[in-house]
């Protein structure tokens, strides 16, 4: 297909797209933004590719959906007051919203029905829905929302400005549908995982499954912890791993400089809360005095999603430097996108924009040191069992051990290799702590030893780097 394809030609093969392809096409958006309205064909407008006047057909489907939701009181038993108001409420601002965008064209409007369809998924949980329907359909009535007026006509008032699809002097983009795809399956793995603790938590069912460490995802889930919380943990865990999801279908394949924001929202979701929560589950042991099965899954999924949305926040953070280094308003290019000056030092071979697997895991590797980091990590987190440590020492055991696999799991991703030498820190930390702690035995004493020491030496070596980064190469270490 030539440079010249137009966005049906590109529509035909979903595998051989330009470039600039968003997830509906082309994206040919920031194009059809400069063409002269007498060039669009049959379009209300021009400015309907970009959200100001978004496709009819997305919102007449909202409309549906609101429909749907103010008559649903009618049609389930609810059995909460408190969630018919908020339904018929939420259904009718969705219907509202939707005709001011369809006859004012007003940009804030689909925003507005975004907040709605957030509600819509937290809703069931402040309102504690009595039926496992009601949580269902406000779930699925919000994650469409939001798919209906954000996802799938695209951001709303956004311009996408022509420029560089890959970052200057990287080898490969970090923000293709390959490097996103992975990311967006592992969270709606976790999305379901979350899901079904919640329906225990919400007493939709009187049992949950664990095949390995029963009943400790009933103790966990009951836990004091988890009834601090004044609603479903569970449930806000399902929230934000369903938007993690939805976020990562947003924009196009040049995300990394045409939406910062969301990409700078995306990357606090997957990496600090993220390393937060996986830190929490880690620790069950200490919390709760117990393991959960698929609390665990969910925090191996976190570990490598961590790692793979490394590359993209560091992109983001390279492009607002190089902007700010040219000139440019760091304020107004990270709310509303922008461009970069490339100099022919920046042209280098880079990966083909591709659907493989390879193509997914970029940037990544795994090292035979990190991999090895991790296990100790893992065995750190039940040495304690087996060695018989108690106490102070068996929960600083935990922590470590919990911290040294989220070290190691992340510096597999390239552009954050030099993470690894945290794991020095931690390291010295097992190798004095048995002996300042009550609760160690022989045994344990100098397997910390042991363990402290190869996880300081497994720190220093890099291991080896397949991609280019540009400036970055050099924070590489």
């Amino acid at each position: 297909m030539g440079p010249g394809a137009t966005a049906p030609d590109a529509m035909a093969d979903p595998l051989t797209v330009p470039d600039d392809a968003g997830p509906h096409g082309t994206d040919g958006q920031a194009q059809t933004m400069s063409m002269p309205e007498s060039r669009a064909p049959g379009a209300a407008d021009a400015n309907m590719a970009m959200g100001v006047a978004t496709p009819w057909a997305h919102f007449f489907a909202v409309i549906i959906l609101g429909t749907w939701l103010m008559s649903s009181p009618s049609s389930f038993n609810y059995r909460s007051t408190g969630l018919e108001v908020s339904d018929v409420v939420s259904g009718g601002l969705i219907i509202a919203f939707a005709v001011v965008t369809l006859t004012r064209r007003w940009s804030w409007a689909p925003w507005a029905s975004t907040l709605v369809g957030l509600w819509l998924l937290l809703a069931p949980l402040v309102f504690k829905a009595p039926t496992a329907e009601t949580y269902l359909n406000d779930t699925l009535a919000g994650i469409l929302v939001i798919a209906f007026v954000l996802l799938m006509p695209g951001m709303p008032g956004m311009k996408m400005m022509p420029g560089p699809q890959v970052p200057p002097g990287w080898s490969y983009n970090p923000s293709t549908w390959s490097q996103r795809g992975i990311i967006i399956g592992l969270a709606v793995l976790n999305f379901l995982l979350s899901r079904y603790l919640t329906t225990y938590q919400l007493h939709y069912t009187n049992s949950i499954w664990d095949p390995f460490f029963h009943p400790g995802t009933r103790a966990v889930l009951t836990s004091k912890l988890s009834r601090s919380f004044p609603i479903s943990d569970a449930g806000v865990g399902a929230v934000s791993y369903i938007l993690e999801a939805l976020m990562g279908f947003m924009g196009d394949r040049a995300r990394w400089r045409t939406m910062p924001w969301m990409v700078s929202i995306f990357g606090v979701l997957v990496v600090p809360v993220g390393i937060v929560s996986i830190l929490l589950i880690m620790s069950q042991p200490i919390l709760v005095g117990q393991w959960c099965t698929a609390c665990l899954i969910t925090a191996l999924s976190m570990l490598i999603m961590v790692a793979l949305t490394l590359n993209e926040v560091v992109a983001l953070g390279v492009f607002l430097a190089r902007a700010h280094r040219e000139g440019q308003s760091v304020w107004h290019v990270f709310w509303l996108g922008g461009t970069l000056t490339v100099d022919s030092t920046d042209e280098r071979a880079t990966r083909p924009d591709v659907v493989s697997p390879a193509a997914m895991i970029w940037g990544t590797g795994l090292p035979w040191n990190l991999l090895a980091s991790s296990a100790i990590g893992v065995w750190l987190l039940f040495s304690p069992a087996a060695l018989g440590v108690t106490g102070a020492a068996a929960n600083s055991t935990y922590v470590l051990g919990a911290l040294a696999v989220t070290v190691a799991v992340t510096a597999m991703a390239e552009v954050g290799r030099a993470i690894r030498f945290l794991n020095v820190v931690i390291g010295a930390a097992l190798i004095a702590l048995p002996w300042l702690l009550n609760g160690s035995s022989t045994s344990s004493t100098w397997a910390g030893l042991i363990a402290g020491v190869a996880l300081i030496c497994l720190s220093l070596p890099r291991g080896k780097i397949r991609e280019d980064y540009g400036s970055w190469n050099r924070y590489i270490r």
